[in-house]
């Protein structure tokens, strides 16, 4: 199945330490992704949340005033 020389490689980098430290920054990078993946569709969802949130409530208009309203008028 393997040849001689590969799985002398194969203990050698395992004894090494090169096979341990490539398995343990895979799985920093998986788990550095999967943050970063989440933490995007948290604040997605959020974003979403308070935009409705924002649409359902109702407008105070104690404040409203001519300027206000004409303000932004270009």
């Amino acid at each position: 199945m393997y040849d001689e020389a590969a799985v002398q490689l194969l203990i050698k980098a395992k004894y090494a330490g090169a096979m341990a430290d490539t398995s343990t920054y895979m799985n920093m990078v998986m788990q550095a992704g999967a943050v970063l993946i989440g933490g995007i569709v948290i604040w997605r969802m959020s974003a979403r949340f308070h935009k409705k949130k924002v649409a359902q409530r109702q407008r105070n208009n104690y404040f409203e005033t001519t300027y206000s309203r004409n303000w932004k008028r270009k």
